[in-house]
């Protein structure tokens, strides 16, 4: 039986969105680490809001992994 032809196509996009997946993650770790970093060398979750364009709420968010 001939396999279907758009298979290797599904298969394609699975696999990219397999790998935007594990970067975004890997991003969201990256800026959570660093967010963290600076607060425990003193800056405040406003000092960070301030530099990256966020609410300092939703920079205590990204600390705490939400």
């Amino acid at each position: 039986m001939p396999t279907d032809p758009k298979d290797a196509l599904r298969a394609s996009v699975r696999e990219a969105q397999d790998r935007y997946e594990a970067d975004t993650e890997a991003t969201r770790k990256a800026r959570r680490e660093a967010f963290a970093k600076a607060q425990a060398a003193g800056l405040s979750h406003s000092e960070i809001a301030a530099v990256v364009g966020l609410h300092k709420s939703r920079v205590g968010q990204i600390i705490e992994g939400k």
